[in-house]
């Protein structure tokens, strides 16, 4: 369960940049820092309960990893972000990271 926990605890983690970026937009600011913090709550309580049986180190790399390539991503679909083989191999790096910690658990 705690997997679970963290993976999903990731997957919110996409959400607040995200919120940020909203709040970038005139007349969108407060529903986007509301948007940021309901995601950070969220993302962090999950991540808090999977750190009951993952370590630290672990929940943490793992958590932020997949934030980061969500947000990549996101960014990418959404927000007209720059596409390029570099970036797309850094965003593996990150991927296998993730991996390898899950699979040395």
């Amino acid at each position: 369960m705690s997997w679970i926990y963290l993976m999903s605890a990731g997957l919110l983690e996409i959400g607040w940049p995200v919120g940020l970026k909203m709040a970038q937009v005139e007349g969108q600011r407060l529903i986007g820092v509301i948007v940021a913090l309901m995601f950070m709550f969220g993302s962090g309580y999950l991540l808090w309960l999977a750190q009951r049986e993952i370590p630290m180190g672990t929940s943490y790399a793992v958590w932020t990893g997949i934030g980061a390539a969500g947000t990549f991503l996101f960014g990418i679909l959404f927000y007209g972000d720059a596409v390029s083989l570099g970036r797309f191999f850094g965003v593996g790096l990150i991927l296998a990271g993730v991996v390898t910690l899950k699979l040395s658990h």
